[in-house]
Parts: structure tokens; C-alpha cells; sequence
């Protein structure tokens, strides 16, 4: 079976995931539009519309993208994708992750990534993320979940000059 990097139907009891569309743009930058959400990320400025712009752009030609919802209120929580997919290595990524303030420790992050994960992991052994350097609140939360951080490097953002990373990894055991 084929890793499907941009599956139509997963969802669990908090949020529900959905195909990033052109027309998510305006629902989705409300959220990103909050400089705080990005203040750790490598690129601190993607509240800014023309650098969230880039951003969109290049989630919509991953083709592995996902507005994140609520599965209660249908409101929209953030976004994340699925990316190199590594059929020799039996990995893929996930990461450009970004959720709204007010969606913040309430367990979104947790119930994303297990959705996630657990969609993975009936294709690969390995799940990578990178996360940036300095994203203090984000290697804390991958921690949690049993991530381990194995590399760092420089990684070029669609668009966006590189910056240095941290490589985690959580595999199927």
C-alpha cells in the first residue's frame, strides 16, 4: 500500500483534518495572522501576510497539507503536512505546523500529532520532524511525546532562506 500523503478521512474526537484548499487562505491566515504564534518558528515574520503568502503557497504544492478543525465547533485550529516521504528509508515528515493561541495547551497539539502518527505508522517505520532551533515550546511538546531528538541542520524553507533545525524522531514500536 502506497503512503497516501494527503488522505481525505482522519479524524479523532478533537479535531478533524481536511485537504488544504486555495480557499482555507483567509480562515487560516485569522489564526496566523497572531505574531505570537510564530515568535520561536525559524521564520518569526510569517504572521506578516506576504511571508504567511509564501508559506500557503508552498503548503498547497506540498500536496501533503491539512487545515486542522475542531471537531465540535468546526473552528479552525492551524495546519500541518505530511512532506518527504522516503519510501528507501520507510519515513516520512511531518512538520510546518503552526495552532492558534487559543487553541494552546488544551491537548490539540497532542491529539494532532497521535492522529498523525498513527496514520503513519501504517506505512512507515519512521516518523522525522524538524523543528527549529530555537522553538523552545515546540521540542518541549515533542518531547512529550516520546520524540528524540537525533540531528540538527540547516533546512531550507519553501522560499525562505535556511535556517538551523533540529531532527527528532519517534519510530513504530
Amino acid at each position: 500500500m502506497k503512503f497516501d500523503l494527503q488522505p481525505t478521512r482522519l479524524q479523532n474526537e478533537r479535531i478533524r483534518l481536511i485537504p488544504l484548499q486555495g480557499i482555507d487562505f483567509e480562515e487560516l491566515y485569522g489564526v496566523a495572522s497572531d505574531p505570537l504564534v510564530w515568535e520561536q518558528h525559524p521564520n518569526p515574520n510569517r504572521y506578516k501576510l506576504e511571508d504567511f503568502t509564501n508559506y500557503f503557497k508552498g503548503a498547497i504544492e506540498s500536496k501533503g497539507a491539512f487545515l486542522i478543525l475542531d471537531v465540535v465547533t468546526n473552528e479552525t485550529v492551524g495546519c500541518s503536512r505530511y512532506y518527504d516521504y522516503n519510501e528507501a528509508d520507510n519515513s516520512v515528515l511531518i512538520g510546518y505546523t503552526f495552532i492558534g493561541r487559543k487553541f494552546w495547551g488544551n491537548g490539540y497539539n497532542k491529539a494532532l500529532k497521535k492522529l498523525m502518527l498513527d496514520y503513519a505508522f501504517q506505512f512507515v517505520d519512521k516518523v522525522y520532524f524538524h523543528i527549529g532551533a530555537f522553538n523552545y515550546r515546540s521540542q518541549k511538546a515533542i518531547d512529550k511525546i516520546g520524540a528524540v531528538k537525533v540531528d540538527e541542520y540547516e533546512v531550507e524553507y519553501y522560499g525562505e532562506v535556511s535556517k538551523l533545525n533540529f531532527v527528532y524522531l519517534i519510530t513504530n514500536n
